[in-house]
């Protein structure tokens, strides 16, 4: 679905080629491998590709939440926050652990049919899942809105 994804709608996606290692209800993790395509001058990963990461991350997490619970939602981010720790010289992990939250929107926004918008945290690591160090945080304003029953 990812790889789809950034074939048809959002062609940046798949010039990185992101790697989906983990979905579940709460947690999603996104590898990004530090290449040609996503390193900068510098030889460490490009903001431009930590960006789309977090994008990811957050995005994508929204999505399978609401295919899970039978529901079209229009997803998009209002905001965009970031704090960079430390160059990443290796491929990037992405974690997200925002699933009971992002349900609960999706759920305020069904109920009420408005639009729902809240901060989600995107950690960014390399090492990871062995000897995780952190090389980025991101909050990103999450905003989504049921279209199920819209025709």
């Amino acid at each position: 679905m990812l790889w789809l994804f950034g074939l048809f709608k959002i062609p940046l996606i798949g010039y990185v080629r992101p790697r989906l290692l983990e979905i579940t209800d709460e947690r999603m993790v996104i590898r990004l491998p530090l290449r040609r395509r996503t390193r900068n001058h510098l030889g460490s990963m490009y903001f431009g590709a930590l960006a789309i990461g977090a994008d990811l991350a957050g995005a994508f997490q929204a999505f399978y939440i609401a295919e899970e619970l039978g529901r079209k939602m229009s997803i998009v981010f209002k905001d965009f926050q970031a704090e960079f720790l430390k160059r990443p010289e290796a491929d990037v992990y992405f974690v997200a652990d925002a699933g009971s939250q992002i349900r609960q929107m999706i759920e305020e926004s069904v109920t009420t049919g408005k639009r729902i918008t809240r901060q989600v945290e995107i950690k960014a690591y390399t090492g990871y899942p062995q000897q995780p160090e952190q090389v980025a945080h991101f909050r990103l304003g999450l905003s989504l809105r049921d279209k199920t029953l819209k025709s």
